[in-house]
């Protein structure tokens, strides 16, 4: 979504899970979205066709909270990019992961990933990029990797906040936790005064309709969010208590916009929510790719 609104047009989109599939296709049903495991995906027959291959690869490998087993971890997807990269040869490159992967114990890692592209002809680096910087109500820092063909990168500048002031929590959702007449929503709004703590969607093995691990709960608590679970409408006339967030709050601070509708139950609902990369975010990458490439 977000580089649809930075000018591109998807050629193919690759998608394992089903009801994720579903969700693209409900809302953009001239997508071309393929349900695929990308080990069984060749982008050989797009060659000379792609100006950016793009993609959020799996985060489980990388995630300081995890095992950190990095490339000896079987959800590690980054020599399945690269390999994508080889067969397609696209005139720039966008992946994503989260901050963890910028730790100094994947230093020679990501050294290896830049050391393949630039044996392509690609020269690239890594940024971290925040969600908040960029009109998300929701820290999320995000370690960003662009490459382009030499050519094109003396000119790609990183792109510069687009919020200098972050959105609060309470200013994004005070609209919604309103919605069902709660006397108490703009006080709970006054409160809840700061950007909240990254989202954790869970994995396909592990993680529920919850905002998290126990730290991140507490992060909640203290903007005045009940974390344990999500609630199916916001909060009556004559709530009293810590409210929680809806599905359709938490797409709010995630970014989505009000009509990007997702299949699935709540639990996949959440999942997808809480394991996406801001449009905001990609917009914002997407346009200073999409600079270079037409200049």
């Amino acid at each position: 979504m977000g580089l649809e609104r930075a000018g591109f047009k998807p050629l193919e989109l690759v998608e394992l899970e089903p009801v994720a599939c579903e969700t693209l296709r409900l809302n953009r049903p001239r997508w071309n979205v393929i349900q695929a495991d990308l080990r069984d995906y060749s982008a050989l027959h797009l060659k000379g066709q792609v100006d950016l291959l793009a993609g959020g690869v799996p985060c489980p490998p990388f995630s300081l909270a995890g095992k950190q087993l990095g490339p000896k971890d079987p959800r590690d997807l980054f020599p399945q990019a690269l390999r994508l990269v080889k067969e397609c040869k696209p005139r720039a490159v966008m992946l994503e992961n989260v901050r963890g992967l910028l730790h100094p114990a994947f230093d020679g890692y990501r050294s290896k990933i830049l050391r393949s592209l630039k044996r392509m002809g690609y020269q690239g680096e890594w940024q971290i990029l925040l969600a908040q910087d960029f009109g998300v109500a929701q820290l999320r820092p995000r370690a960003v990797l662009v490459a382009t063909r030499k050519p094109y990168w003396e000119d790609f500048i990183w792109p510069k906040p687009t919020h200098p002031k972050p959105l609060a929590v309470g200013e994004e959702l005070l609209h919604l936790m309103s919605a069902g007449g709660w006397r108490g929503a703009k006080r709970w709004a006054q409160g809840a005064n700061r950007p909240g703590p990254t989202l954790v969607g869970g994995s396909r093995l592990h993680g529920g309709a919850d905002l998290g691990p126990t730290r991140a709960r507490k992060a909640w608590q203290e903007l005045g969010v009940e974390g344990k679970s999500l609630a199916d409408q916001p909060p009556p006339p004559g709530f009293t208590g810590t409210p929680r967030l809806t599905l359709e709050m938490v797409a709010r601070l995630q970014g989505f916009p009000p009509d990007w509708k997702f299949a699935g139950g709540k639990t996949a609902c959440y999942r997808q929510i809480g394991n996406a990369f801001p449009a905001p975010v990609a917009q914002a990458v997407g346009r200073q790719i999409k600079k270079v490439l037409v200049s």
